[in-house]
């Protein structure tokens, strides 16, 4: 029976191959709504709410959940995120739900008797599941901007999770991964191993029962349905039993939040992001600021010159991130405004040569270093009907986040405490930072990377795009715009391209290895930059809008496997 179901499935996805691959450099076209998302089955789910007549939020929240069960790598109701709203009046908004730290964290909860890190605590135990906020913020979006029930929106994902789906080879990877430490995960493998005991291979059909009936409760009582009950009692009860801090008070007490969005302005455009603790935003905004004097369309696209500049906006961006930004709730004097001024910018620009690159000094830029940040997340992009247009961007921090699976509710938890300031004021040049900003408190949320990100024109949506990618998120959102913008790509072409990161330190620029010519790299080396290369960066999800026709062009990044742009 199990070699029939996989010569079927394998049959059905050669089949299928075809219909959802997009071309690389060639966007899918729709004249009335688009969904595009790391998972063809949730971007088609989300197309079909639109056809229904739903709304961009809507779309969004019946991607998301379908994304929970489908991409278990990153799709999630155990993590948290970012939704960015544009409506077609105009007008716009955010939805932060991205993860707290539970009432019972510390700022020095991860350290021995040494002041070290013990055994990678942060990252790699129950204590470092953030309290979730998916739910919430899916649910908050919905009350403010969904027109369909609640209910219909969370009927795709439910039947997808009831009966199945053929896994993909990261599914494949991550049953290994299980098989080799189900001692250790033994909730995880009563999901990811065939009776606990074998791994998935290709073809396979991964069942989650108990991911739907979570989903059931979510469906009938909303966020009450999450955070208050049946599904509380099991997160609470398990924590308990296996040493983690998050109790059912802590999940009564989580409350999205819907906050005013990071604007600027880039060459008559409106770029609209998400507000701290997302650092996308002002990060974004801040490096288009620096490149606005330039014309990167004289120097070409990935010329040595335009790889010059962008590399000095990345590389004083990220110094600000680091040494300003965290949760607003507990840093209110953050100086947000003044860091994505225009008058900032030209400060910062006296600094850049025209031919030489600057050095991240850390006596100059905070003495901090970036630490790791996970590059596993999802991104989804959404255009309704009507204009309305949704950015949203979230996580579980890790591939598989913490790879626990809550007993009897059937989803993975998230690893986001590691995203704070661990240890207390240390700084140091193997990774470590630890200024007051992003240091644990009880409730507070950790600094993000995740830049949902809409650009507009005349009060219209013309780009929604976004990424994960860990600190890499920041970069390529913003050289997605900079190729439409700049280099008038169309947005397939604008998210193929081969991309580069600079994060301020360590003092070295990653690039792809490849598209990159060996002319372009020896110059730019000439310059004073340093190069390093690896294989990919991001999985962009986006959408262009052409302002004049109204016709909807999507792309789903060929860097993600199971991507697609759903449009009709």
């Amino acid at each position: 029976m199990l070699k029939c179901i996989r010569f079927s499935t394998i049959l059905f996805l050669l089949i299928n191959q075809f219909s959802f691959a997009q071309g690389g450099r060639i966007p899918a076209q729709a004249d009335s709504g688009m969904v595009v998302s790391s998972h063809y089955l949730a971007s088609e789910i989300g197309r079909d709410i639109l056809k229904k007549g739903g709304s961009a939020v809507d779309a969004s929240v019946a991607t998301a959940f379908a994304l929970s069960v489908s991409l278990p790598a990153a799709g999630n109701i155990g993590g948290g995120g970012f939704l960015v709203y544009y409506g077609n009046d105009g007008k716009s908004t955010t939805f932060n739900f991205r993860e707290k730290a539970p009432l019972a964290a510390t700022r020095e909860m991860y350290l021995d008797e040494k002041g070290e890190i013990r055994n990678n605590s942060n990252h790699d135990s129950i204590i470092a599941v953030g309290v979730p906020g998916t739910v919430a913020g899916l649910y908050l979006a919905h009350e403010k901007y969904g027109k369909l029930p609640w209910a219909e929106l969370l009927e795709p994902a439910i039947k997808i999770a009831e009966n199945g789906f053929a896994i993909s080879p990261e599914i494949e990877w991550f049953s290994k991964w299980v098989l080799e430490n189900k001692d250790d995960y033994r909730s995880t493998a009563k999901i990811f191993l065939k009776d606990s005991v074998t791994a998935l291979k290709p073809g396979d059909i991964l069942i989650q029962k108990d991911l739907a009936e979570t989903l059931k409760r979510i469906r009938d009582k909303g966020k009450d349905g999450f955070y208050r009950g049946k599904t509380a009692s099991l997160i609470s009860d398990y924590m308990k039993r296996n040493g983690g801090i998050i109790t059912e008070v802590d999940l009564e007490k989580y409350e999205a939040e819907e906050r005013e969005p990071v604007k600027g302005n880039y060459k008559g455009y409106e770029i609209i992001g998400m507000p701290p603790p997302s650092s996308g935003g002002v990060a974004v905004v801040e490096m288009l600021n620096i490149l606005e004097p330039y014309d990167l369309a004289k120097m070409g696209q990935n010329s040595a010159q335009s790889l010059h500049y962008l590399t000095e906006a990345m590389r004083r961006a990220f110094a600000d991130r680091a040494q300003y930004l965290g949760d607003p709730n507990f840093n209110p004097k953050m100086p947000v405004n003044e860091v994505i001024s225009k008058n900032y910018a030209k400060i910062l620009n006296e600094q850049i040569q025209e031919n030489k690159a600057s050095v991240s000094d850390s006596a100059n830029f905070n003495k901090a270093h970036l630490a790791y940040e996970s590059s596993e997340t999802t991104h989804l992009s959404v255009i309704d009907t009507e204009g309305n247009a949704v950015s949203l961007t979230y996580t579980l921090e890790a591939s598989y986040g913490s790879k626990i699976v809550v007993e009897g509710a059937g989803f993975i938890l998230n690893n986001e405490m590691g995203d704070f300031n661990a240890i207390p004021g240390l700084t140091n040049s193997k990774g470590r930072i630890g200024t007051p900003a992003n240091q644990i408190e009880p409730e507070k949320r950790m600094l993000s990377s995740m830049t949902p990100t809409i650009v507009a024109k005349d009060g219209k949506p013309i780009l929604i795009i976004g990424s994960p990618g860990g600190r890499t998120i920041i970069n390529t959102t913003l050289q997605v715009i900079v190729n439409v913008l700049d280099y008038d790509l169309n947005i397939a072409k604008a998210i193929e391209s081969p991309r580069i990161h600079h994060q301020w330190l360590p003092d070295i620029t990653s690039f792809e290895d490849w598209g990159f010519s060996e002319d372009t790299k020896k110059i730019y080396l000439e310059m004073g930059h340093k190069i390093k290369t690896y294989n990919s960066q991001g999985r962009a999800m986006g959408i262009q809008i052409d302002p004049v026709s109204g016709m909807i062009y999507g792309a789903a990044d060929s860097r993600s496997y199971d991507g697609k742009a759903a449009g009709f």
